[in-house]
């Protein structure tokens, strides 16, 4: 077959690959099987390349089995186009098959995999993955690098992240960016400016994916200080004042701060919204105790023609939690399905529990657990136990502590609760059951903690620990508080 017919069937193949159209594509698949040109590579490349993109993935994979003479090219178009349909096992397989040709990867194919690891849940395969990287020596490109790294991050190994992270010769804003979001995720906020000054430092080019992760981290600590710094600089930068993204990050970040006027402020300015912006805005009134506010929001929304995602259901149910306002929880609870097109998640059912616990409704909110559709998780019995402690009911909250003690055998919190229980009703035979339990598990309670930044300095304050140098002066100054709140509205005044 001579280079110009080649070239005159490939050329509508690689159109229809640009305008993801399929109809092109199959004509020239008929032309090719009629004139008997399928052996041609070029030509098998381009079929499989414009099946893929086009996402007829079974016609693809049926043009990539028939293909005698397998190039890189093409198993790494087959790989990415399984990853791209989130079809891991399948890439795998395909990876396994790669490598029993005796094919190595190269940096097109290691990221793909990297993400078919974490998507299908393989720990395994991404240690491997990693251990290729080094043999091959392919740490160099920063695609690679930032593959290796999002899997660290994913996996929750930060010692592990940090180490690649230390260990890339060349970093793109994106590196930064995954490194900085993963120590303000883990609650490393000091971590996270620490690597955002140094990021500065360096000159790397800060873009609209920083501000946000670096808000995130300033919202997870607490620091006021370095979120007004931030939103300053974001001020200052005409590409950044419009952002959505930066917009509703500090919407976040203001509300778990305490400045929940602040984050209605952001929200009015902003000149775009999106669903996200809302739940912002929805969970923070939700988590200053605002749930009137929040279901008015939410119903506005609504009213805007924006259909709620699982996420803002989450929000608005755990505001209805908040407020105690449990008839309304119920209301979006039970419309979830028919309103939405939504299935309830195990997020709305642990929220809809905890509505029901708070309220003291606690034998409806077990008839709700054990009549989910999905296999209730620890934060669903974990909800059903706080419902218990706070109205003293032994018989569920035993049911409850249970089935905790066998999904989470060493999470203390769950048997310090059902010790509560049984504290309230002097059941003594049950706290001794308990206080062995722990003991034989080598548990201990941890104590409850809470934090300040005061002149960059984060001083933290545990439950019983008098070590601070100013803890009388504290304490004298919390009692006064105490005392002055508790006065008249007229007196305070004075």
């Amino acid at each position: 077959m001579s280079y110009k017919t080649v070239r005159h069937l490939s050329s509508p193949l690689r159109n229809s690959v640009l305008h993801y159209a399929i109809s092109p594509a199959r004509q020239t698949h008929a032309q090719i099987l009629v004139n008997d040109y399928l052996t041609d590579v070029t030509l098998q490349t381009d079929l499989l390349l414009a099946y893929s993109r086009s996402g007829v993935l079974q016609d693809a994979r049926k043009v990539f089995d028939r293909m005698c003479d397998k190039n890189m090219h093409s198993w790494n178009i087959m790989l990415f186009s399984y990853v791209q349909n989130f079809l891991y096992s399948d890439a795998i397989s395909v990876f396994h098959k790669f490598l029993k040709l005796g094919f190595r990867p190269d940096h097109y194919t290691l990221p793909q995999l990297f993400k078919a690891s974490v998507g299908g849940g393989d720990c395994y395969l991404g240690w491997v993955l990693h251990g290729w990287v080094i043999r091959l020596g392919l740490e160099g490109y920063v695609i690679v690098g930032t593959a290796v790294l999002d899997f660290y991050v994913k996996y929750g190994q930060l010692v592990d992240a940090k180490r690649v992270f230390s260990g890339m010769p060349l970093k793109d804003s994106g590196v930064w960016n995954l490194m900085i979001s993963a120590y303000g995720k883990a609650g490393f906020c000091a971590e996270a400016y620490s690597l955002f000054g140094s990021m500065v430092m360096e000159r790397v080019k800060v873009d609209a994916m920083t501000i946000p992760s670096i808000l995130n981290a300033c919202g997870g600590g607490g620091d006021l200080m370095k979120g007004k710094e931030i939103h300053g600089q974001v001020l200052k930068n005409v590409l950044f004042d419009g952002d959505v993204a930066i917009g509703n990050s500090l919407i976040d970040m203001y509300a778990k701060c305490g400045c929940l006027g602040n984050s209605e402020k952001v929200f009015s300015r902003m000149p775009n919204w999106n669903v996200v912006t809302w739940t912002a805005m929805i969970s923070s009134y939700g988590i200053h105790g605002k749930g009137g506010k929040s279901l008015d929001l939410f119903r506005k929304m609504k009213d805007c023609g924006l259909k709620p995602n699982p996420v803002t259901l989450t929000a608005v149910l755990a505001s209805c939690s908040h407020s105690g306002l449990i008839d309304q929880g119920r209301t979006i609870f039970y419309s979830i399905l028919p309103d939405c097109g939504l299935e309830p998640s195990i997020e709305h059912y642990a929220c809809m529990v905890d509505i029901l616990g708070r309220c003291g409704h606690i034998e409806e909110a077990l008839g709700l657990v054990q009549n989910m559709k999905l296999a209730a998780t620890a934060s669903v019995w974990g909800a059903l136990l706080a419902g218990c402690v706070m109205h003293k009911n032994v018989k569920i909250g035993e049911i409850a502590a249970h089935h905790l003690f066998e999904m989470e055998p060493r999470n203390s919190s769950n048997y310090i609760a059902l010790f509560h229980i049984y504290e309230s009703h002097c059941i003594w035979d049950g706290i001794i059951r308990i206080r062995t339990r722990m003991r034989e598990l080598g548990l201990v309670k941890t104590p409850g903690c809470s934090w300040i930044t005061i002149a960059g300095t984060i001083c933290k304050f545990y439950q019983g620990d008098n070590s601070h140098t100013q803890t009388n002066l504290i304490c004298d100054t919390l009692d006064h508080m105490i005392k002055v709140m508790a006065l008249p509205c007229d007196f305070q005044e004075h």
